[in-house]
């Protein structure tokens, strides 16, 4: 369905204007003909008048004979400018006197009948091919009996003169009216409507263009400002959707990631499983036999040397074993109470050898009353001690461990000199089997066994900068029976 396609200043034009100038010039029809039917019967009153004027000198002259002083009377009837002409008759109908137009208005005998009549009257005529307004009035004596007759006569362009110069007139005020009222209608919808609309169709353009924060004025008449305001609440609610939009879609980006992550570990419990089945035997087998032969008397120093490699290479291979095992066991936490300062001596006693043969300095800060924590001790600290050896690899000269409390969770402090972690990494630096080290230094596992450990705690695990421009991993865990502790 095709829809009128008409501006606003054309509707006010059409539907406001028109019918007001159809009102006016019907109205101004009315008036106009009420005017003319006014000036026709003032131009006759006019005749009357000079008629009424004169009928007393004319009776009182003709009475008495005197025939100059009725030629003077009607003569006089012209000093007022307003006569065509003026004619008097006898009782007879015969013409005695005339003035101005000297063909005869009437005949004899119809001015006898008129004059019999004796009373005043008064009609257009057409006259010598003219047509011609006349007004009779009889004469009587000093006894009331009718002795002739007047008639006063104008023609009828006079009429019509008047009459086509108030048309002309009215016209050209109603014409000029016309155009008062269209440009004021014109400058008033610009200045009221029109400038405000095309401000908002402007404004709505920039949005269109892709300016999404732009907002379109408030200003101009209060539904304007209506129009404006529910304009700008839309796209107030439309940039809420987008924005709710985009925290769905980064939400369920989360929600696959966390679905990757559980689908890696499982398929690292699997191989772990498979591991552990495959290399756990053989593994203990070879160390077994390493550590008899190293106990045989007379070994000599390189098989000697030999042998120890082997076991340290073995217990590497262990220790790797051991930890894809935490890395994919989902056993249930063995949890009991715990202070948060043995936590971290243990490990600090379980890497005091690795921090010797590297040479780091271990700065274990203390106070009195440490919390208690209800953990499964074994997982929780295998988790500092991959962070504090993570910590000793990467260390110049020193590492520092110590715990925080806040009124709702416990924490774990672990920081380093060394050249800390660079922001490319830090997303993803708790990936299995993603490290910075070389091949023999790292297996991308440590730092992954130690986020499954305080994730499946209820807990994260945060990282940093240290005070010495290293970095700083932080552990936090919720207090005992806060809503943030998970029981698994």
């Amino acid at each position: 369905m095709n829809m009128p396609n008409y501006s606003l200043r054309a509707a006010l034009l059409a539907f406001v204007l028109l019918p007001l100038f159809s009102v006016m010039g019907l109205g101004g029809w009315q008036i106009l003909r009420n005017v003319e039917n006014g000036i026709e019967a003032r131009m006759k009153e006019d005749i009357e008048l000079v008629a009424r004027a004169i009928r007393l000198p004319l009776s009182y002259a003709m009475e008495r004979g005197r025939d100059r002083s009725v030629s003077r009377a009607i003569a006089s009837v012209f000093r007022i400018g307003r006569v065509y002409g003026a004619y008097v008759y006898d009782a007879e109908g015969r013409r005695i006197a005339a003035s101005g137009a000297h063909r005869p208005a009437v005949a004899s005998d119809r001015a006898a009948a008129l004059a019999s009549v004796g009373d005043r009257q008064g009609g257009f005529e057409e006259v010598g091919g003219e047509k011609v307004y006349s007004y009779f009035v009889p004469l009587t004596d000093s006894g009331g009996r009718i002795i002739g007759l007047l008639q006063v006569t104008r023609r009828g362009l006079d009429f019509r003169e008047d009459i086509v110069r108030t048309r002309v007139q009215a016209l050209g005020l109603l014409f000029l009216t016309a155009v008062l009222l269209t440009t004021v209608m014109l400058y008033g919808h610009h200045r009221a409507i029109g400038g405000h609309l095309r401000k908002l169709n402007e404004g709505m353009a920039r949005v269109g263009g892709g300016e999404r924060e732009h907002r379109l004025s408030l200003r101009g008449p209060r539904e304007v400002q209506e129009v404006a305001t529910g304009v700008n609440r839309m796209l107030d609610n439309l940039a809420h959707q987008e924005r709710t939009l985009l925290d769905q879609r980064s939400h369920q980006a989360a929600l696959r990631q966390r679905l990757r992550h559980s689908e890696q570990m499982a398929a690292i419990g699997r191989l772990a499983a498979g591991v552990a089945h495959e290399l756990g035997t053989p593994l203990q087998v070879l160390d077994g036999n390493a550590q008899r032969v190293l106990r045989l008397p007379g070994v000599p120093p390189r098989a000697t040397d030999a042998l120890r490699a082997m076991r340290g290479e073995v217990q590497r291979m262990a220790r790797i074993v051991r930890q894809l095992l935490d890395i994919g066991r989902s056993n249930p936490l063995e949890r009991r109470a715990v202070s948060a300062e043995r936590l971290l001596r243990e490990a600090c006693a379980a890497l005091a050898e690795t921090s010797r043969d590297l040479g780091i300095g271990v700065e274990l800060r203390t106070a009195a009353n440490a919390p208690t924590l209800t953990v499964d001790r074994t997982r929780f600290g295998q988790a500092l001690e991959n962070l504090m050896r993570n910590a000793l690899q990467a260390a110049s000269r020193r590492v520092r461990v110590a715990w925080f409390e806040t009124d709702d969770a416990i924490g774990f402090t672990v920081d380093d000199d060394g050249s800390g972690v660079a922001d490319d990494d830090k997303p993803r630096i708790f990936e299995p089997f993603f490290t910075t080290k070389s091949v023999r230094d790292g297996t991308g596992l440590g730092l992954a066994v130690a986020h499954a450990a305080v994730s499946d705690h209820g807990g994260v695990i945060r990282v940093g900068e240290s005070g010495w421009g290293g970095a700083r991993f932080q552990i936090l865990v919720p207090k005992p029976g806060t809503a943030g502790e998970t029981d698994a």
